[in-house]
């Protein structure tokens, strides 16, 4: 899998396949998570029940939404500029490890995404995973009325979407504001993502820290 840490990108496969690199894939996440540092090209904005914010690395955007008591969750899809997205679900009541390695059953209304990976994380005082999708989740997301997550027979959460519609259009406008003009020449990629970070550990362990 390929997955660059400074855009926030990552894919993740449908079924049983290659681990992923979880120390990108979780740090791609916890950048959605954290808007502060965003510059004032877009400014936050709330758009019904959703919340559509600049990512702080500013290689996209995010809009999230936090659900009533008792449970309380959260619901964060990113989006980057590239076209890459990411699901994060948040509960302050789950008990899911950070990194923990899981196979959950999405469904939307009109889709529909059986035994898909997703990874464990912790991040805003509760835990949760992050996920990613194909470039056509968004509008498939916009246009449904419902998210059921289900891990085996067992219900993880079921969120009504309304409202994401108009949600998702703003998220686009959003990630426009940090779209490159074509042709523009890319930026360069971080050191860090090809640095690892202790250099001079047995190589089993500098693998599993990347």
């Amino acid at each position: 899998m390929n997955i660059r840490l400074r855009t926030p990108r990552f894919i993740a496969h449908p079924g049983p396949g290659p681990r992923p690199s979880l120390r990108r894939f979780v740090l791609a996440a916890l950048l959605v998570t954290n808007a502060a540092a965003a510059g004032a090209a877009y400014q936050a904005r709330t758009v019904g029940d959703w919340v559509v914010s600049p990512s702080s690395d500013q290689q996209g955007c995010f809009l999230s939404r936090t659900y009533p008591a008792p449970r309380q969750t959260t619901l964060q899809l990113g989006l980057d500029t590239d076209g890459g997205n990411r699901l994060t679900i948040l509960n302050a009541n789950w008990s899911i490890r950070p990194r923990e390695r899981l196979t959950m059953d999405f469904r939307l209304s009109n889709a529909a995404f059986p035994r898909h990976v997703a990874i464990g994380i912790a991040t805003q005082g509760k835990k949760g995973f992050v996920t990613s999708f194909g470039k056509t989740f968004p509008a498939s997301l916009a246009a449904s009325r419902v998210l059921h997550v289900r891990r085996g027979d067992v219900p993880v959460e079921e969120l009504g979407l309304d409202g994401s519609g108009a949600a998702i259009a703003e998220l686009r406008r959003c990630v426009d504001q940090y779209r490159a003009p074509a042709g523009a020449p890319r930026p360069a990629r971080a050191d860090r993502d090809r640095i690892p970070t202790d250099p001079f550990a047995a190589p089993t362990a500098r693998d599993s820290r990347q």
